[in-house]
């Protein structure tokens, strides 16, 4: 079967697809993988096809638009900001998207441009299903995740869900005519597509454990959680960061990933003052958020493999993106989360009730004394350790790619 994924966003929005697709592969499935170009080397050794679309998100996140999210201080606020930011990048993405698209058997339309993948879908008489890596129907149950995840009580946390999805649709609406002008499609709008795939039941596979996050009860059915994607990475950690393992304790790594700061001097110097404060050494990942840091007992590091580096480690302070989250929890190592924007905040608030966390600090809220306190929770309360370690044992035994097997087989069948 011929498969196509599309996605959108920064690496964490796409390294674990990597993964499923390289486990799609494995099962005899040819799979292309429809992204930013930025990305192409993800797919190295994985067999995985890769089809470049347009737009660079590093780019776009260092821009003035990009930057401005820090200076909304709600998740509502943000969540507007990034939409408007959002609907040129889908319009342009779209020429690409449906190149991808034909020829291909199957659509599995993840995260972010699911709507506008869901669409090509149907305008190409495709079938699809959905791909998600956080939570983003609305529940009672908790928070809305890319409002930060407060709970808001049952009736706010469901108004909350149906705002981000009102707000979603807005993004697709110039793509959505552009499918229907360029490319002659008839289709009706991003709503009402919407509903017509609430109705029947779209199938939706959501890209975490149930451990982690267990199934809301008020789910309609089709909305299902697989397990974890586990990005595909064959790489090995270079010789400095080996040697720097080798010449001392285990190190806390302290990284923000595709997250950008107002300050980064600001924040890379409270951050070597945090972790001389808790006696710690240190690996700094420069990210996107431009951290620097070099001592004697601190290095700083480009792109590293998680997977690799984290179990190695004495803890793991880092934004409580989705993919950062999976990998600290595959690792079984403490940690601290710094919530950024978006998902950050609901991830954080998970770590912290699995008892992997001690706590979290936001980045408003970090200074030296606050992650410096975190940090001696974190590695010297060996009950951390023990509950991620625990966790880690029973996350290794689930297999996240074959619920996804599953589907296409029932949804082409």
């Amino acid at each position: 079967m011929r498969v196509v994924i599309m996605t959108a966003g920064s690496r964490g929005d796409v390294a674990p697809y990597t993964g499923l697709g390289a486990g799609l592969v494995r099962s005899g499935h040819e799979v292309t993988l429809a992204t930013h170009g930025l990305f192409e080397p993800l797919t190295a050794g994985s067999d995985v096809r890769f089809h470049p679309t347009p737009v660079d998100p590093h780019a776009v996140s260092h821009s003035d638009r990009g930057r401005s999210l820090h200076a909304s201080v709600t998740g509502l606020g943000k969540l507007l900001r990034a939409v408007s930011m959002a609907r040129s990048a889908a319009e342009e993405m779209t020429d690409a998207l449906v190149q991808a698209a034909r020829g291909a058997d199957v659509v599995l339309a993840a995260g972010a441009v699911a709507p506008l993948g869901a669409a090509i879908a149907e305008g190409l008489r495709l079938p699809s299903l959905g791909l998600f890596l956080q939570p983003q129907h609305p529940t009672r149950e908790f928070g809305a995740p890319m409002l930060g995840g407060r709970s808001l009580g049952t009736v706010g946390n469901r108004l909350g869900g149906l705002a981000v999805t009102t707000a979603v649709d807005g993004v697709y609406t110039r793509a959505m005519r552009r499918l229907r002008t360029r490319h002659g499609m008839t289709l009706r709008g991003p709503v009402a597509i919407r509903r017509s795939h609430e109705r029947a039941l779209w199938p939706v596979l959501h890209g975490f454990s149930a451990q982690v996050v267990p199934r809301p009860r008020d789910w309609r059915a089709g909305l299902e959680i697989a397990g974890y994607w586990w990005p595909h990475d064959s790489r090995e950690l270079p010789r400095e960061v080996e040697e720097f393992l080798a010449a001392g304790p285990a190190p806390v790594f302290v990284g923000l990933g595709s997250a950008t700061v107002p300050d980064p001097e600001r924040l890379s110097g409270e951050i070597v003052r945090a972790l001389r404060t808790a006696g710690l050494r240190g690996i700094v990942q420069q990210g996107w958020a431009g951290l620097a840091a070099r001592t004697d007992d601190v290095i700083t590091v480009g792109d590293v493999p998680h997977a690799m580096l984290f179990p190695r480690t004495a803890a793991v302070v880092h934004h409580a993106g989705a993919g950062t989250t999976a990998a600290v929890l595959r690792a079984g190592v403490p940690t601290v989360p710094v919530p950024v924007q978006f998902d950050g905040g609901f991830w954080a608030a998970r770590l912290v009730a699995l008892g992997t966390a001690p706590c979290a600090v936001p980045l408003r809220r970090l200074t030296a004394d606050t992650l410096a306190a975190a940090l001696r929770r974190a590695v010297n309360d060996s009950a951390h350790r023990g509950r991620a370690q625990d966790l880690a044992r029973r996350l290794a035994e689930e297999d996240g790619v074959a619920p996804v097997l599953t589907a296409l087989d029932r949804l082409v069948s």
